[in-house]
């Protein structure tokens, strides 16, 4: 008999101990060399274990468990022998037609057996869970069990008929039946969950902000017309070239590159007794994934252009919503954006993401009344916020930031020219 025992792998340095967050494998199934059979939680990311061989699977630790990294937590015994993917797929295909065969023979069945079956189940029976509209992501299952929305209360409109997130939100928004869905209220009763390695370590770093930094936040609003008009005239293009539309993160991700120019403080951090002023914008974009905020960042985000960035932000997405982000992706970052519009959010003051100076906080587009020339016209506004650390960067410099940052976004034409109108560098200005 020969065992494989597989070991918890180091998610990176200074971290020690990680959680079992699931296992994928029963114990005593039977795995192929590669096939991953656990995830575990770091408080920095989500990993997997792959399996080292192919045989049975014997688990050493359970969900929940906090294990060290070096630690066995699984073995495989590779005397035991199974049947291929290919064979074993051939084989439920065949099972599967045997159903179907049994189920057209009980549609013939009499009228009694029919009315047999509809009798009520028991309580201790529970539905399946009805994905007929789709397969929800891990983002889209998660905020559905957080609402109690039921999957066939949903349009799916992913790819492969996947239930996303955007669709779940259209669902809530909407209103739906909620008799389908648990009841909420009613009794005395609550529930205690053991917090995340993420999320205590998240909960460590905010808390920090707020007591080692002098966090102030500034505020201003942009005029989205001309992105809005720019995104209608050049997506059919940009998709069919790039095979990416151009959101609002990447126009305000290169915005942000081009005020980080004009204003180094706000693109630095404090390092003991120093100051580290970054000749690069490596930009964080704060995504919320199932386990919880993360931060991927885009690299030398100065030096792309609106469709890289906007095809960098998306892979990094995908990534983070399929808990397939790494470490790597999130190590570093000089500054970081965070969008609440697209939860609703109208304003906020954003936490800095340490050991970063600022954060830009965007939200939801709003039409409203604004006076241009003297006259009252409806525009799609967004109000804008940036939290900085005061101790590094003086009120005027956050301000002069924010301003450029709502220039060339009011003006996107700017951003090809080192923050400058074209006419100014037509002009010799």
């Amino acid at each position: 008999m020969a065992i494989i025992e597989m070991k918890v792998p180091s998610p990176g340095e200074s971290i020690t101990e990680v959680v079992i967050a699931r296992w994928l494998k029963k114990e005593g199934d039977y795995v192929e060399k590669d096939e991953v059979v656990a995830e575990i939680d770091s408080d920095k990311a989500t990993l997997t274990i792959n399996a080292e061989d192919s045989g049975a699977l014997k688990l050493l630790a359970a969900e929940g468990d906090t294990v060290k990294v070096g630690q066995v937590v699984c073995s495989i015994d590779t005397s035991v022998k199974g049947e291929s993917k290919k064979a074993s797929a051939n084989s439920e295909k065949a099972k599967v037609e045997e159903v179907k065969k049994e189920v057209k023979v009980e549609a013939n069945a009499s009228a009694s057996s029919a009315t047999a079956k509809q009798q009520p189940t028991t309580g201790n029976q529970q539905p399946a869970t009805n994905y007929t509209n789709g397969t929800p992501s891990p983002a889209a299952k998660k905020m559905m069990e957080e609402n109690k929305v039921p999957a066939d209360k949903i349009t799916a409109s992913g790819k492969d008929g996947r239930i996303t997130k955007g669709d779940v939100l259209n669902a809530i928004s909407a209103g739906f039946d909620s008799s389908s869905a648990a009841k909420w209220g009613g009794s005395r009763d609550s529930e205690r969950t053991k917090m995340s390695p993420l999320r205590k370590k998240l909960a460590q770093r905010l808390v920090a902000v707020k007591n080692e930094t002098a966090m102030l936040t500034t505020f201003n609003e942009v005029d989205m017309s001309a992105i809005y008009a720019m995104r209608a005239k050049y997506n059919p293009a940009i998709e069919k070239k790039f095979g990416v539309k151009l959101g609002f993160m990447s126009f305000f991700t290169k915005a942000v590159t081009e005020a980080l120019n004009h204003f180094p403080a706000v693109n630095a951090m404090i390092d003991g007794e120093e100051i580290v002023y970054h000749k690069y914008a490596d930009i964080g974009i704060a995504v919320s994934a199932p386990k919880g905020l993360v931060v991927p960042v885009v690299r030398n985000a100065e030096q792309m252009s609106l469709a890289e960035i906007e095809t960098a932000i998306k892979n990094l997405a995908l990534k983070a919503r399929d808990n397939k982000i790494t470490l790597e992706d999130m190590t570093g970052g000089t500054f970081t954006i965070t969008n609440g519009g697209v939860f609703g959010s109208m304003m906020s003051t954003p936490i800095i993401n340490p050991p970063q100076s600022a954060i830009l906080g965007m939200h939801n587009v709003v039409d409203r009344p604004v006076a241009v020339n003297g006259q009252v016209v409806i525009r799609p506004m967004m109000y804008v916020a940036l939290s900085y650390d005061h101790r590094i960067i003086d009120g005027r410099e956050s301000v002069g930031f924010l301003v450029k940052v709502k220039e060339m976004l009011e003006n996107p034409a700017k951003m090809l020219f080192g923050g400058k109108d074209p006419n100014e560098i037509v002009l010799g200005l």
